[in-house]
């Protein structure tokens, strides 16, 4: 460890951010780049290392910027080329990275790529999407189902065939087995690349291929809601094509001094997540069982030593509590509207041996937004309403400060903004010492001063009290320990050796050391150094 080098990635803490909803500078209720170059300095002021952002390629948004129609152009509604440009010269003026999420599973259906393919097999692009005559007597060639609902097969007159959507259906899948579609998109990490961009999230990368044959998926057994989940996912995604063109990304990428590729892993376990990271694979993928967690120190931490363990010392795993996904955390495990159970979060979040993902609006504990069904524009909510409401709660503006729309737009906002947004915004809490905001900054600061906190191994200790999760993290040159309350009354801990008192967090009701026993208020936590 004495020789390690320090890696953005690696070392560093990574900051996403939902153009749409970050800032808006025109009046037209959407967010836009130049809304987050007007905030780069406080994403700098954080103390986190890099920003990735959710798509801002030309799109219909059918499925809101996963749905691209163009890999080598910015939306009008997010700026110009030039602002994108900008974007990326004052980012590294301030020493932040630049993440690209790619979406190359699927294009939109107002790709030129797929108005061409539709004409049928007289198109040089016919083969670039999966296409397959009606099956006789059945009509769909197969019994794939759409994640967002219905059949995974869309019928096109054009052309008298099915094309394969595992999403919605102005989202036609790819065909990566066609070279010229490899070609093209290996183009695209060049197009990026050579614009200075410094990694990128590969959305559901490990469904790039199908099985050749098409086969029917099996049933899974059991009672289950959705369509989609009465199948075992055998066929439509994982396929072991994906290996040798993992290795030539990679080869690709790291032509280009340290870059990053970070993985969405989508139906598959932990273990299989594992296997797409190598020297040449993705540097990371992630793995979705942390946020599922029940709230309780056992669940978390053995989510926690299952997916450290898997990466052992070839690897650098990481976490996210929140994303454009997922229910936020604030949200998910609510208590009241005070914020010790968040700050623990934070606490436990980024000091676990890893790359810490966090969501814009994480640091102010912005919540969920619950949605009339009038307002839902996720197709995954309109479609599944009320079983699922979408995902739309998650990604509503953020809350700059308490003036109209929350500082974030001078016109209608695209999402109806959370009504709590007088209190909970950035402006209340810079000039709060013991809110969330002033937490969050304070544990960035220690993570990036600490290298126990930002390259240190890890070791879970015993849980002999189940309300409390214990943790080292080790370097050649530091040890430091983690103890975190789950549980709403005190609790005490005493620690083997040494130690003293690094941050004892950041709230009145402190924890503290006291003849070498700590004393934990409910959800209070400490990190110590010997």
């Amino acid at each position: 460890m004495a020789n390690e080098k320090k890696l953005w990635w690696k070392n560093g803490v990574i900051y996403q951010i939902y153009p749409r909803s970050f800032r808006d500078t025109n009046g037209d209720g959407i967010g836009d780049l130049p809304g987050i170059i007007e905030k780069l300095d406080y994403i700098n002021g954080l103390g986190v290392d890099a920003i990735w952002l959710s798509p801002i390629n030309p799109s219909p948004d059918a499925d809101f910027g996963y749905d691209v129609a163009d890999y080598n152009g910015i939306d009008a509604k997010y700026g110009k080329m030039t602002d994108f440009d900008n974007l990326v010269k004052e980012a590294h003026k301030r020493d932040l990275k630049i993440v690209l999420d790619l979406v190359l599973n699927h294009t939109s259906n107002q790709h030129p790529w797929f108005l061409e393919s539709k004409k049928g097999p007289i198109s040089p692009y016919h083969d670039w999407y999966i296409w397959r005559y009606p099956r006789p007597k059945y009509g769909f060639p197969n019994n794939w189902k759409s994640v967002f609902g219905g059949p995974a097969w869309e019928y096109e007159n054009t052309c008298g065939k099915f094309y394969y959507h595992m999403f919605a259906p102005q989202q036609p899948d790819l065909n990566w087995r066609n070279p010229d579609v490899r070609k093209a998109m290996l183009n695209v990490f060049r197009f990026w690349l050579d614009k200075g961009v410094d990694g990128f999230r590969l959305d559901v990368f490990n469904e790039y291929f199908k099985d050749a044959q098409l086969r029917d998926n099996p049933h899974r057994p059991g009672l289950h809601l959705r369509e989609f989940d009465r199948q075992i996912h055998k066929y439509d995604a994982a396929q072991p094509e994906m290996m040798p063109l993992l290795k030539e990304i990679r080869t690709l990428v790291d032509k280009y001094k340290e870059r990053y590729i970070v993985g969405e892993t989508f139906l598959v376990p932990p273990a299989q997540a594992r296997t797409y990271i190598g020297p040449d694979k993705v540097h990371a993928a992630f793995d979705f069982g942390y946020t599922h967690s029940a709230w309780s120190a056992p669940a978390f931490g053995k989510a926690i030593q299952f997916w450290d363990a898997l990466h052992g010392d070839e690897a650098w795993p990481n976490y996210v509590l929140n994303n454009h996904d997922t229910r936020r955390s604030a949200s998910r495990y609510p208590f009241g509207n005070e914020d010790s159970r968040n700050k623990m979060l934070a606490a436990m979040h980024l000091t676990l041996r890893g790359t810490p993902f966090l969501y814009y609006g994480e640091e102010i504990g912005m919540r969920e937004l619950e949605l009339k069904k009038a307002e839902i524009q996720d197709p995954v909510g309109k479609y599944y309403w009320p079983i699922n409401k979408g995902r739309d709660g998650c990604r509503t503006p953020m809350q700059w400060n308490s003036k109209l729309n929350a500082g974030f737009t001078s016109g209608k906002p695209w999402l109806r903004i959370n009504s709590d947004y007088p209190n909970r915004n950035v402006a209340a809490e810079e000039e709060q010492p013991d809110s969330l905001l002033n937490c969050y900054k304070q544990l960035l600061r220690l993570r990036r001063e600490n290298p126990a906190l930002n390259s240190g191994t890890m070791s879970l200790k015993p849980l002999l009290n189940k309300n409390l999760l214990v943790y080292t993290r080790t370097s050649d040159k530091q040890k430091a320990l983690i103890v975190l309350n789950f549980s709403i009354l005190p609790q005490t801990y005493k620690p083997q050796g040494e130690w003293k008192m690094l941050y004892s967090g950041n709230d009145s009701k402190r924890t503290q050391l006291l003849d070498g026993i700590l004393h934990m208020p409910p959800f209070g936590f400490a990190i110590l150094t010997s």
